[in-house]
């Protein structure tokens, strides 16, 4: 499966984004998926995933309240709606995708920072205090 993700760029605290992650070659069934991010000098952090079947979430704490992610599986597209930004938001994004995670495997991978088989082009988040 091929990612990218888009729809990034600079915005003020207190300002909303929605990033989109497009998926072509597969579909979002055959694999778990999320978000991830990685601050300037920091390392990569996960930021949440979605239960392509049920559409369940998971979000890490940094986020939770505040992102929301969505699919639109006839698409085959993932949405990061990002509202209340902060500074320290400010991060380029990635959108992953990995066949082998069961749906408590995807979590621990989010929470852990565990490695997936996709990632796709990243996009660049600002967020200017």
């Amino acid at each position: 499966v091929q990612l990218q993700a888009y729809g990034g760029g600079l915005v003020q605290a207190g300002g909303s984004l929605r990033l989109s992650c497009a998926a072509a070659g597969s579909t979002f069934y055959d694999y778990a998926i999320g978000w991830f991010r990685q601050a300037p000098g920091k390392e990569r952090e996960g930021v949440g995933c979605i239960n392509i079947i049920d559409g369940s979430t998971y979000y890490a704490d940094a986020v939770k309240g505040r992102f929301t992610i969505s699919i639109n599986n006839a698409k085959n597209m993932m949405y990061l709606q990002m509202d209340s930004l902060k500074p320290e938001d400010t991060a380029v994004y990635y959108c992953a995708a990995d066949p082998n995670y069961s749906w408590s495997g995807m979590i621990n991978t989010i929470k852990n920072n565990y490695g997936m088989d996709y990632w796709g082009k990243e996009t660049q988040v600002t967020v200017s205090s």
